[in-house]
């Protein structure tokens, strides 16, 4: 029997991101007008976007979310919380700070810990780290959780997109570790509405796409479809 999923507003859900290296200032704006169509609860954009996002969308109900150390992890602590102090600055309400996996593999659970507690503390934003699952162990994909957890973050974040993409799998082993205390963040790879809703039903609070307005298109659709099968299924009893 197929899953019901008629009572899930998919619009909820999308953090419509704009994270092409290449990206446009106008192609910011239509982003930014589609996040704001859609009632989407944020536009996810890199730094140098944020303030344009911020002016767009003033006083707006979508937010702005700005990524960090995006997509290695790999600059420093210093530069990190810098990056982060600046967007929240121009206008950021939510941050996606990757973390440092070399230090994650190299057991520096300590140093993972006090960069993502220092940008939690000081920009007092809603903070979700990427933990990158692609290349992590399910061993190293706890461990990353757990510390993040521990370091105040609002959510955990499956992926960049640049090296994999969320899975179900991923969704539900992370619901499981953060036994619901924070938010679950999808990212990568969602192309279709039955994904995004297989990551919604396996735990995950907030999708990560580009893809949002297909999403949306294709959400109605399938309710189309499902409101014709009722119909048929009526009509033939």
């Amino acid at each position: 029997m197929p899953v019901d999923y008629s009572n899930i507003d998919i619009a909820n859900y999308i953090d419509h991101a704009l994270l092409h290296p290449a990206a446009t200032p106008q192609e910011v704006e239509k982003c930014c007008g589609e996040a704001e169509q859609f009632n989407f609860p944020t536009v996810c954009v890199y730094p140098a976007a944020v303030k344009q996002a911020g002016e767009l969308l003033y006083k707006k109900k979508t937010q702005v979310c700005c990524v960090i150390g995006f997509p290695t992890g790999a600059t420093t602590s210093a530069t990190k919380l810098y990056e982060a102090q600046e967007a929240v600055d121009n206008g950021a309400v939510e941050l996606d700070v990757m973390i440092n996996l070399g230090w994650l593999k190299a057991g520096k659970s300590e140093a993972i810990y006090q960069e993502i507690a220092q940008i939690c503390a000081e920009t007092g934003q809603t903070v979700k780290a990427i933990l990158e699952t692609s290349l992590l162990t399910p061993t190293e994909k706890r461990l990353a959780a757990e510390i993040c957890m521990d370091a105040g973050v609002a959510f955990v974040k499956t992926s960049t997109g640049w090296f994999g993409g969320a899975t179900v799998e991923d969704v539900r082993f992370l619901r499981k570790i953060t036994r619901g205390q924070i938010g679950i963040k999808a990212s990568g790879g969602i192309r279709t509405v039955e994904q995004a809703l297989e990551l919604i039903a396996a735990g995950a609070t907030r999708l990560g796409t580009s893809r949002g307005p297909e999403l949306i298109q294709g959400r109605e659709n399938l309710t189309v479809n499902q409101q014709e099968r009722e119909v048929n299924d009526y009509t033939e009893e």
